[in-house]
């Protein structure tokens, strides 16, 4: 058997100052879609995420709050897991740096480096922000004479210390991001840092002594290690860098540091250093991802403008937030986080698009073959059309998932979701259902359908992972998902024949947005010319040609089409005026099935006012013409958005 090639992937740990945002979710999402990525693509995946837990900030927070450090940041860190649970992130580690596995590695590394001759002591007068944990010169600060990172005030503090000679490092450092440009990612921040090596690198102040809470020194334990040679070391522990070298030597170096943009100068020049130091190889890949914008502003938890990720997660679910912040944001931009453009997203692409498709298709397989897969035989141009459409799909994602183009990947995916919807339109099965003779093309009709919903449970299988489980489900496909291969959708006519699909179940129900109407006063004049008017009404039934002329009748497609709950007649319509898309509701349930709509060209009153039906904002009117009965919508042969006079 094959050894599966590894593949090793990190978050930064993250600080247990407080609970984490959205953004800090947005990072772990997008690392998890990569790890995920990389099992579907049968490669062996470690996947890092943790928490960095020592420092000055901690022991002042702990100690504001009458507890001990641990307790503190057990509390918090309780949190962090939670989160990561609550969003599937499918995390094979999570490292704390105060456990003892990790205490020992960065003792170990101090040690190392100090025979060396790269660590020496001395005694450190600077400036320093306690918020970052970061040492400036004055020179680095920002035009206001504070932190460039947070903007906020440092001090000057002086202590003495142990240093790393970061500066022997410089011309090498340098040499290694110039002639490897895959090293840091996106480019933007590769000339960023080459920037800041060429300003010059004073060797690093790693101990401090004014505060305990850290680990100790090795060789002086008045001294605890300061955060950053503790916290860049934690992606060592857990591949075994002490204690197993077999998994060490499979594992490293890491193939993905995933960063946030503010953080690239500590992962690509001080990580570096330390590992030289160490004569270890250099991680493959950084990547700093942009951050998340919240009204024009990063979102900070300083400044009060996060985003809670757990309430989102109950009130949308964790795919539809997963799906928001992958497809919306370009990896390596800055992203803007808006309640009313997720709702958007889960309405359209979610509900309508995905949704609709596997609804419609069981529906139909439940109705027109009574829930069972027949076997194809032969096929149309419409169904090489879509078959070809899948396998470019299938290598698109393959290709661009592997250089990380997310938004770019889930985009295409989705744009096969709409062309799965239009074969339906292409092919009509509700029409092909009522000619006997036709029941082979049919046949293959309702198994194309399925083998694309197969193609894509697969393919949004990283970035929704529980809704691609569901349609796997529904589908009431025999292999087990979690056995799920990249590979199993390389080729078309995985779905078994004979098979007996599953009874349909929502995915992502429509979120209604109330929009409050505020009544406007008319003027007691205009009120008492409007009744005068009214009492001229002619009462005789009979409409002039100018009233008739106000009703707009135009001809729209019918999209969508599903029941409304608890009721017998009413139908929830989507259709097509072709400048527009609208919702509306009409009574024909008891007439209709809604999968026999959908394709229809009808007739609707579209210029009708606006009215609540059973929590759905209705807008237009279907005509329809009955006789005892009997009812039949009006339908016409002409193109979407036709004036019907």
């Amino acid at each position: 058997m094959t050894e599966k090639k590894p593949f090793y992937i990190t978050t930064p740990i993250y600080y247990p100052s407080a609970k984490l945002h959205i953004g800090h979710a947005y990072c772990t999402t997008i690392a998890d879609s990569i790890a995920r990525f990389h099992r579907l693509a049968g490669e062996d995946v470690f996947f890092l995420t943790g928490s960095d837990e020592h420092g000055q900030k901690i022991q002042e927070k702990a100690e504001a709050e009458g507890v001990t450090p641990i307790e503190y940041t057990d509390k918090i860190v309780a949190g962090f897991q939670n989160l990561w649970q609550r969003l599937n992130i499918s995390n094979d580690d999570f490292i704390r740096t105060t456990q003892k596995r990790h205490e020992k590695v960065v003792q170990e590394i101090f040690r190392r480096i100090y025979a060396k001759g790269d660590i020496y002591k001395g005694s450190y007068k600077g400036l320093y922000c306690t918020p970052c944990e970061s040492y400036w010169t004055e020179h680095q600060l920002d035009e206001n004479g504070c932190c460039p990172d947070c903007h906020r005030p440092v001090q000057e503090v002086a202590e003495e210390a142990y240093f790393f000679k970061m500066s022997n490092y410089q011309d090498k450092i340098l040499a290694y991001i110039e002639e490897n440009p895959d090293f840091i990612q996106p480019a933007s921040r590769r000339n960023e840092m080459i920037n800041f090596i060429k300003q010059g690198l004073e060797d690093l102040c790693i101990s401090r002594t004014s505060f305990d809470w850290g680990i100790p020194v090795p060789i002086d334990e008045k001294h605890v290690i300061y955060v950053w040679f503790d916290a860049l070391t934690n992606y060592l522990t857990p591949i075994g860098f002490l204690d197993d070298p077999e998994k060490f030597n499979k594992f490293w170096p890491a193939d993905l540091h995933l960063v946030g943009k503010e953080i690239v100068r500590f992962h690509t020049i001080i990580w570096p250093c330390i590992l030289m130091a160490l004569d270890l190889p250099l991680p493959k890949k950084v990547y700093g991802h942009g951050w998340l914008i919240v009204d024009g502003d990063k979102m900070s938890k300083s400044k009060g403008n996060v985003v809670d990720p757990i309430a989102l997660i109950d009130e949308f679910g964790a795919d539809a937030i997963r799906y928001f912040l992958l497809r919306e944001i370009n990896l390596g931009q800055d992203g803007n986080f808006s309640r009313d453009a997720l709702i958007q997203r889960i309405n359209s692409d979610l509900a309508n698009d995905l949704g609709n498709l596997l609804h419609r298709t069981l529906n139909m397989i439940g109705k027109f073959q009574d829930g069972i897969v027949l076997a194809p035989q032969g096929e149309s141009e419409i169904d090489a059309s879509l078959k070809a459409d899948a396998a470019e799909t299938v290598q698109f994602f393959d290709e661009n998932m592997q250089k990380m183009e997310l938004s770019l990947t889930i985009k295409k995916v989705w744009a096969f979701i709409s062309r799965a919807n239009k074969y339906i339109d292409e092919t009509a099965p509700w029409a092909l259902a009522k000619e006997p003779e036709k029941k082979q093309e049919l046949a293959n009709v309702m198994y194309n359908l399925v083998e694309s919903l197969r193609h894509i449970s697969v393919l949004i299988a990283p970035f929704m992972p529980i809704t691609a489980e569901r349609i796997w489900q529904q589908l009431n496909l025999p292999q087990a998902f979690a056995e799920v291969q990249l590979d199993d959708i390389r080729a078309w006519g995985g779905t078994p024949a004979d098979l007996k699909v599953g009874t349909p179940e929502q995915l992502f129900p429509r979120i209604e947005v109330e929009k409050e109407e505020q009544p406007t006063k008319q003027p007691k004049a205009n009120k008492q010319k409007k009744e005068k008017k009214a009492d001229k009404k002619d009462d005789s039934g009979e409409v002039t040609f100018d009233e008739f002329s106000k009703l707009q009748l135009r001809v729209a497609k019918v999209l969508a089409a599903e029941k409304i709950p608890e009721t017998d007649k009413l139908l929830k319509l989507k259709v097509d005026l072709g400048s527009e898309q609208r919702e509306l509701v009409s009574g024909i349930a008891n007439h209709y099935e809604p999968s026999e709509l959908i394709g229809k060209n009808v007739v609707m009153v579209a210029n009708l006012k606006p009215a609540k039906i059973r929590g759905v904002v209705s807008h237009g009117m279907v005509l329809a013409a009955s006789q005892g009965d009997d009812l039949k919508v009006v339908s016409v042969d002409m193109p979407v958005g036709a004036v019907v006079k």
